[in-house]
């Protein structure tokens, strides 16, 4: 199979305690934390490509340039886009956007690169020896 450029995600979240700032320990108050955006916009990057890849292969997130834009409290929904931009041999660059109901909170651009997992756990193996 192939890779799509311009290739879609979408992923929806509902803040809870355990997504806050207070809980990962990036900040000191109960709202969306920004490390729970990045997963996020993560996940829907990987989860938009995977059936595009060959048996064996996966991506694995190398840069991550995002904009945390506003708050977003506990209990309101947050929805992720993402859109494959570049195709450039086995790196991925995508657009990605958060936005809760009030509007956009997050975004920026997602590098993934597309690795063959047990050449990819080999060489971690291979590493901590």
């Amino acid at each position: 199979m192939a890779l799509i450029k311009n290739t879609t995600g979408w992923q929806e979240v509902k803040v809870t305690k355990e997504l806050t700032a207070a809980r990962y320990g990036s900040g000191l108050v109960e709202v969306y934390a920004t490390p729970a955006m990045i997963a996020l916009m993560e996940k829907t990057c990987q989860e938009s490509v995977q059936d595009q890849l060959e048996h064996g292969q996966l991506t694995v997130g190398t840069l991550v340039n995002v904009r945390h834009l506003k708050a977003t409290p506990i209990g309101m929904m947050v929805e992720c886009t993402s859109e494959l931009t570049e195709i450039e041999g086995r790196k991925l660059v995508f657009k990605v956007t958060a936005k809760d109901e009030k509007g956009i909170i997050g975004e920026g651009i997602h590098e993934r690169f597309i690795v063959n997992e047990k050449d990819f756990m080999k060489k971690l193996e291979g590493a901590n020896e």
